[in-house]
């Protein structure tokens, strides 16, 4: 790519939401390291990523629509019809998502439609339950589908692809760009005060966990905080509904703190000072284990079954009785928490954006894969 100057393909990664930019960071300094002509199109599904890519300003720019207080498909359309005018006039060479969000499902329809190639950052990922998580699930379903370049973080991410007869793409096993991003943020990260109260992070978002789920979990982590020698550090989400339910709950709950939503390295600084995680997020499930941090999913399913098999992560749901008494069980039994908090790596080694990058080039050049990203099938 270096050298070519206008002349190279452009590439254009999209992201709306905070994971994305931390996921697909790593990715966007790994193509400016091998000259990539590109550029970043934030969605705005969330605000304030403008500074997250090391990339000049005018390469990084914003679809200013209004998305506020919009459904996913509503999110997911108006996107898809902002980009789809971007494509038509820019003519990207290729086209970047990662996850399953409606941002990057609508980009992925934009592209389709503009017949620009697409590449899936983080492909694979399967739960098997259309509706645990909706719609996130049926998002990466039908953005693998369209992909020409199928980036799976696991061998099992791959295997779930290869038995997809519908998924045209090229599928390589690269490892996970959150691991990347992992790296390089726990050097950076700062860490709180020490506490004589184990400490507990907490956080609860996903849709599926609000209303009476989010109620219950709620009235978990009030009678731990009552019986248990714990500290609960709850991270808010900038959701303003769910927000403001939560400061109801557990506002002025006695050793439940309530802070606010941090930047991901200090985010990775807390979970690396905490001495246990419960949580529903896909993306502290890939990272605590390399952290050496239990979790305690707050799900019923999830599709990060690599970090299940490590013995790192425990499937609890949203139920008070099941999830407190998880906690007790780790606080009395020292050898399960010993095993648990051993560090590993199931997603990858943080060398995933550089193999992303080396398969992008190859492709846009017309050239087979002879090393880097481990070809599974075509």
């Amino acid at each position: 790519m270096a050298g070519d100057g206008a002349a190279a393909p452009l590439i254009v990664s999209v992201v709306g939401t905070r994971p994305e930019a931390i996921k697909m960071a790593p990715v966007v300094r790994a193509l400016s390291e091998r000259g990539a002509r590109q550029e970043v199109i934030l969605t705005g599904q969330h605000a304030g990523l403008e500074t997250s890519f090391e990339l000049p300003r005018r390469a990084v720019s914003s679809l200013g629509i209004n998305l506020k207080d919009q459904s996913a498909g509503e999110i997911r359309d108006a996107i898809h019809l902002a980009l789809l005018r971007r494509f038509i006039s820019r003519r990207p060479g290729m086209v970047l998502v990662q996850g399953d969000t409606s941002s990057a499902l609508g980009a992925a329809l934009a592209a389709y439609d503009c017949a620009v190639p697409i590449g899936h950052v983080e492909a694979g990922l399967r739960s098997g339950d259309r509706r645990q998580p909706w719609p996130e699930e049926d998002n990466r379903v039908l953005i693998d589908r369209m992909a020409d370049l199928l980036f799976a973080p696991t061998d099992t991410a791959a295997a779930n692809l290869a038995r997809e007869r519908d998924a045209r793409g090229r599928i390589f096993v690269t490892g996970n760009t959150g691991i990347d991003a992992l790296l390089l943020a726990r050097r950076a990260g700062t860490q709180p005060p020490e506490s004589a109260r184990k400490t507990i992070l907490v956080t609860c978002h996903r849709r599926e966990n609000q209303g009476t789920r989010l109620r219950a979990v709620a009235a978990a982590l009030k009678r731990m905080a009552a019986q248990l020698p714990v500290e609960i550090m709850f991270v808010l989400h900038s959701n303003p509904h769910l927000r403001r339910t939560v400061q109801c709950l557990l506002g002025g709950v006695p050793h439940v703190v309530l802070i606010e939503p941090l930047g991901h390295a200090d985010m990775v600084g807390l979970m690396d000072r905490s001495w246990l995680i419960l949580t529903d997020s896909g993306g502290i499930q890939e990272e605590a284990p390399g952290l050496g941090r239990p979790v305690l999913v707050l799900r019923d399913r999830t599709e990060r079954v690599e970090a299940l098999a490590t013995g790192s992560v425990e499937l609890v749901g949203t139920r008070s009785n099941r999830i407190c008494e998880a906690v007790a069980r780790l606080l009395h039994d020292e050898r399960l928490y010993a095993e648990m908090a051993r560090p590993r790596f199931p997603f990858g080694d943080g060398h995933a954006a550089p193999r992303i990058a080396e398969a992008v080039e190859a492709y846009l050049g017309g050239q087979r894969i002879a090393a880097g990203p481990r070809l599974v099938a075509d």
